[in-house]
């Protein structure tokens, strides 16, 4: 007969399996053990996903996932912002049979080769999970190759303004000689500027519903029922989207055509699909693209103000309801929440000068510039050259922070300037409030290796009292 302890321990044994099976299987916005998954991590979550690391089954399929449902998983987030850009180290690379030698080195099929998570004690940013000197496994006879790397270490190759493993856009040699006399700073420059109603004329979706036309509060189509109707519309006949032709049921407007008072960013993506679908994939949005519920200040990892600790990340958390000004969006809605040094030190920066005087009418359309400027630029549509959208995951040109200089930064600025400025760690957190210092050789680099190929002697070797190039 068995003993009333055999007995006890086997029913909680049961009991346990049940709520590990229930913690591991239950959708976790309706899951009672959701916040307890927490237990089941095996160590702390990159900057980049711990937003999610409650929606297991985001990146974990199966309760046993291979090497090839974890990569699946990174394609679905991260695969169209790599077919994007001119991957320098692209999978296909390592796919081919005549590259079998470099897979024996870094097997760069997978992207978990480099990229692990629940790994700290080796992770550094980006969520790189391998040494320094990884390039070094492949590209070991580069001294010999080029001259002007012949002295340096293994551990300098992927040093700001050198290379990238996936995105060298800005760091290739032919636009490294291109911009190689730019100015440092060109005075007369202007960012890109679109407002709502010239964005709208060149958008499809939004043509279907904008008119040619200025609507005023006397021609709003809202219920007269509406709650505070008065304040709402004098609001939205001063927005963009009344100067675009944009009424109240275009946005109100539910499937089956009757009016809905509560929107959130479906409505929106109507006319707005590109930027929606960055902000789902932002830090911003992410979580509730995984079922979660909305971001919250008091859930960042980054300083942040205690006055905004819980408030909930939508659109509308920068747009505010029916105004949509862009230029508080651009500005006060992320400093209204970040308080971080960089953050802090914008509006003692020459670039919040420039925004002064842009908004106080006193500078050239476009010259100034805003926190929006450089962290959501506005730029042609990848699919649609003739379209401009903008930018809404924050962090598309900071991984790295060099894809931030083709669209952003060349506006203003030169190429070596920009290349020293985005490497000085100490200058972005007082967000550029001195001039860079000289550190990055990629230009010289690139011109050295140039009239190599070339066969042109370099102008230091034909008069020898000129000051010469780093080499």
């Amino acid at each position: 007969m068995l003993s009333w302890k055999w007995i006890l321990w086997a029913i909680g044994s049961l009991l346990s399996f049940i709520g590990l099976g229930l913690l591991m299987t239950s959708p976790n916005h309706i899951s009672l053990f959701a916040n307890s998954r927490t237990l089941l991590l095996p160590g702390r979550t990159t900057d980049g996903h711990y937003q999610i690391e409650l929606s297991c089954e985001s990146c974990h399929s199966a309760p046993f996932t291979d090497v090839n449902a974890l990569q699946d998983a990174c394609i679905r987030c991260h695969g169209e912002e790599l077919s994007r850009v001119e991957d320098s180290h692209p999978r296909a690379k390592f796919t081919d049979p005549r590259n079998a030698d470099r897979v024996a080195k870094l097997d760069a099929r997978w992207c978990i080769t480099c990229h692990r998570e629940h790994q700290p004690e080796v992770t550094s940013a980006m969520g790189l999970s391998l040494p320094t000197d990884y390039c070094f496994a492949c590209h070991e006879n580069v001294g010999s190759d080029r001259p002007t790397h012949k002295d340096l270490g293994f551990e300098t190759c992927s040093i700001n303004g050198c290379h990238n493993f996936h995105d060298n856009q800005a760091l290739y040699e032919d636009f490294l000689t291109q911009h190689r006399d730019d100015q440092a700073t060109d005075v007369n420059a202007k960012l890109p500027e679109r407002n709502l109603r010239e964005w709208a004329l060149t958008n499809t979706s939004v043509r279907e519903i904008a008119k040619p036309i200025h609507l005023g509060s006397n021609d709003h189509n809202a219920p007269a029922t509406t709650k505070n109707i008065g304040l709402v519309v004098q609001d939205w006949s001063e927005s963009s989207h009344a100067a675009s032709g944009i009424n109240c049921l275009d946005c109100h407007r539910s499937e089956d055509g009757t009016w809905q008072n509560n929107l959130d960013h479906q409505a929106c993506k109507r006319c707005h699909p590109s930027e929606i679908e960055g902000f789902m994939t932002s830090r911003h949005g992410m979580r509730i693209s995984v079922g979660l519920s909305p971001m919250q200040p008091s859930l960042a990892r980054l300083p942040m103000r205690t006055q905004s600790s819980h408030k909930t990340l939508t659109c509308e958390s920068c747009h505010a309801s029916h105004k949509y000004n862009t230029s508080h969006a651009a500005v006060e809605a992320c400093i209204g929440c970040h308080k971080d040094r960089h953050s802090l030190e914008y509006k003692n920066s020459p670039h919040y000068a420039l925004w002064q005087k842009s908004v106080a009418g006193q500078g050239s359309p476009g010259s100034g510039v805003s926190c929006a400027s450089c962290h959501f630029p506005r730029i042609a549509n990848y699919t649609d050259r003739n379209r401009v959208t903008v930018v809404h995951n924050q962090n598309d040109y900071l991984r790295p922070n060099e894809k931030m200089i083709r669209p952003v930064c060349l506006s203003c600025h030169g190429l070596g300037f920009t290349l020293d400025a985005l490497a000085d760690s100490s200058l972005v957190q007082s967000n550029f409030q001195s001039t860079p210092k000289p550190t990055v050789d990629s230009i010289n680099f690139a011109t050295v290796l140039r009239w190599s190929l070339e066969g042109r002697r370099p102008p230091w070797e034909k008069n020898s009292d000129k000051p010469q190039p780093k080499q």
